[in-house]
């Protein structure tokens, strides 16, 4: 697994391993306990990562698409939930203010397609390329 750079917005996990040239997602079922212990490890690295910048963060508190994988394993959107977790520690690390890091989000936040089907999303990679155009 690569270790995060907390300078940066983290995405969705992938099954892939982030590769482009081999999409999928990992196939597990409810009862499985590989299942279980992947969501266990993810929900731990995101408590690690995010918890000294988020008092209080607990598990039941982690938004779902932070430790789970997508359909095609390279997914590069995020909810607006778990964007604005990651936000008090990449301001931090990136020494800008929390309000124009969460008005970087905002510009990066796609609505609902068609304006009424699934949530609204914020692409990662363009937020991350944002970041790096403002601390230049």
């Amino acid at each position: 697994m690569l270790e995060p750079d907390p300078a940066y917005f983290q995405s969705r996990p992938s099954a892939s391993g982030y590769s482009a040239n081999a999409t999928f997602f990992n196939n597990l079922g409810p009862n499985q306990q590989d299942l279980a212990d992947q969501l266990k490890a993810a929900a731990d690295a995101y408590l690690a990562l995010e918890g000294p910048d988020n008092p209080g963060l607990k598990a039941g508190d982690i938004p779902s698409d932070a430790v789970t994988t997508s359909a095609s394993g390279i997914d590069p959107h995020i909810s607006t939930e778990n964007a604005e977790i990651q936000a008090r520690r990449v301001a931090r690390e990136r020494g800008l203010s929390p309000d124009r890091v969460n008005d970087l989000i905002d510009e990066h936040t796609a609505g609902r397609a068609l304006g009424f089907m699934g949530e609204p999303g914020v692409n990662v990679l363009t937020l991350n390329l944002a970041l790096d155009e403002e601390t230049r």
